[in-house]
């Protein structure tokens, strides 16, 4: 079976998006096969990037709830053996928000970010909002990157350099670009939207256009829009959508 998309918000508002009346996150309860499992569908929450606000991860499990999950648990900056043994069974997981470096230098402190890549190989369905979405990319970087620095390197389960909610001409994705070199390419989320990075290599928006940043052998910068498909990813359906994107 082929790995399930990575799922990178640039906020929590395509979590409570429908589609015709159904919530576009059923497609997670589909891939996980939540109606028939039993034990129950485990979701995992990681609030290390913004400081385990409690406000945070009630946000998360309403998003759950919406599609049937309740089996959710909150993965604290320092976790306990209980909270890793959790993680190492969750069926979802979502990345949260807040400040990438923070978020980031926790994971590793404590081995969650070897973990997070073990339950993606494992088929898990790994989401990221704002600070989380860099954190599955390439990399990520703060708002004060700097003209000779580089983004620091994380997850890479999304082939990208990932950037949520920046001004209109996307400064800071652009800049990482180029800081980072080829064959490294960009895509920036705006707020609002979102995008399904599918295991053939397709890009599918969500909500909102996507910008592609790509960076060509004579050092000149390139960008292009994707726009949302007008069918959007339902999960059980194989061949859907048929319009969303391969970047070459």
């Amino acid at each position: 079976m082929p790995l399930p998309p990575l799922l990178l918000l640039a906020d929590s508002a395509p979590l409570f998006w429908r589609v015709e009346g159904r919530p576009f996150l059923d497609f997670v309860r589909v891939l996980t096969g939540a109606d028939l499992r039993v034990p129950p569908v485990r979701a995992a929450y990681l609030g290390a990037s913004n400081g385990d606000v409690p406000a945070f991860y009630e946000i998360f499990t309403a998003a759950m709830e919406g599609i049937g999950l309740s089996h959710c648990r909150a993965i604290p900056a320092a976790p306990s053996p209980e909270d890793l043994e959790w993680l190492k069974g969750a069926d979802v997981i979502l990345l949260a928000g807040g400040d990438p470096r923070v978020g980031w230098e926790a994971f590793q402190a404590h081995g969650v970010d070897a973990l997070l890549r073990e339950r993606h190989q494992a088929g898990a369905v790994l989401m990221g909002v704002s600070a989380g979405a860099m954190h599955l990319g390439l990399g990520a970087w703060c708002d004060d990157l700097p003209q000779e620095g580089e983004p620091f390197p994380t997850l890479g389960l999304a082939p990208y350099l990932i950037s949520v909610h920046e001004p209109a001409d996307w400064p800071g994705l652009k800049l990482a670009v180029r800081q980072a070199g080829l064959p490294t390419r960009g895509l920036g989320i705006p707020q609002g939207g979102a995008v399904l990075l599918h295991a053939d290599g397709s890009v599918e928006p969500v909500r909102q256009p996507l910008v592609d940043v790509s960076l060509d052998v004579e050092g000149r910068l390139h960008e292009s829009l994707l726009l949302p498909p007008a069918t959007p990813y339902r999960g059980d359906a194989p061949d859907a959508p048929v319009d969303r994107k391969t970047l070459q």
